[in-house]
């Protein structure tokens, strides 16, 4: 059973899926997306798969609301992206760019798939990494859902900027990369075309976002130079976050492009989150009692004395980059 439910209160719909419950879980001895498994075959780099224990499907079956509470059909598709070949890489920074730059390209793909498909309003490309995350299985890959409504988090981003473009006539995004660049304070990186900052108002101890500084709302609409540029920021700041501790950083990152359907040039900036969830070594970041119960996190530091952790640990690395860390 799929479906999609309705909260009032909160303006969420739920994706629910009984089939979610027979996804593998961290099977021993075999790896479903290792080349020559059933599901990918050989001859590949990088491969893009339908999600078998998918939650949104073409395929769901026709729903009705009845009494009170509303529900839909859950239509759309999940798909996952495998990175590499190679079983063993523990995170895409290990990657040689040019491999990078072709996992981008399927982001690329997946988006330009979906972008005219009247039945999908919005899309979705994540990534989750580690044991704490959640990870059902380790070969590195990420994930895209297909969604028939726009989520929650983005509308409230959409809102938001359009109330401010009203205002002052200015995209909100470009005014943060502004803000940003003039301060300096929690700019961790910058290449001729993208910005990595631990953003004012994080929520996780060491959240990076990479944003175009070009005024773009769609991955599709990447030049060759942008997408090598991205490459390279994505790789030096998850390489940063695995060299905070001295071990692997658990998190999930999300790719934020403004919805496939409506007219958003004026007003939204697409831009990647990366959300770690080390406050140290051995100390995970709880999204607990008051985010649950709010929404709103509380920071435990302060974001400029952690981001001036990311820029030390970002000086000893730079050499083999395309940019520059900032001081």
């Amino acid at each position: 059973m799929r479906e999609l439910r309705y909260n009032p209160l909160t303006g969420q719909w739920i994706m629910v899926s009984s089939i979610r419950k027979e996804r593998r879980w961290r099977p021993q001895n075999f790896c479903p997306f290792c080349p020559g498994s059933e599901e990918t075959g050989f001859g590949w780099d990088t491969l893009v798969l339908p999600n078998k224990y998918a939650v949104l499907s073409f395929d769901s079956e026709n729903v009705k609301s009845e009494g009170f509470y509303r529900k839909a059909r859950s239509l759309g598709e999940c798909g996952v992206i495998i990175e590499t070949p190679i079983h063993d890489v523990k995170d895409l920074d290990k990657l040689p760019l040019e491999q990078l730059v072709k996992v981008i390209k399927q982001w690329v793909n997946v988006t330009d798939k979906y972008i005219n498909d009247k039945r999908i309003v919005y899309l979705m490309i994540f990534r989750n990494k580690g044991e704490e995350i959640g990870v059902s299985l380790t070969h590195p890959h990420g994930q895209y859902y297909a969604m028939p409504f726009i989520p929650l988090k983005i509308r409230n981003m959409i809102n938001n900027a359009r109330n401010y473009f009203i205002r002052y006539n200015e995209c909100i995004f470009c005014r943060i990369i502004k803000e940003e660049i003039k301060s300096k304070e929690r700019v961790i990186y910058e290449n001729q075309n993208f910005i990595v900052f631990l953003p004012y108002y994080s929520n996780w101890p060491f959240e990076l976002h990479i944003y175009p500084k070009a005024h773009l709302q769609y991955i599709t609409q990447f030049n060759e130079d942008q997408i090598l540029d991205f490459a390279d920021a994505l790789k030096l700041s998850l390489n940063s976050l695995n060299n905070l501790f001295d071990r692997e950083m658990p998190y999930s990152f999300a790719l934020i492009q403004a919805p496939l359907k409506g007219k958003f040039s004026n007003i939204f900036h697409i831009h990647l989150e990366i959300y770690p969830i080390l406050r140290d070594k051995d100390k995970i970041k709880y999204a607990a009692g008051i985010e649950m119960s709010t929404w709103d996190f509380t920071y435990d530091g302060i974001p400029e004395e952690n981001a001036k952790k990311l820029k030390d640990i970002c000086k000893g690395i730079n050499n083999t980059y395309r940019g520059k860390c900032i001081e």
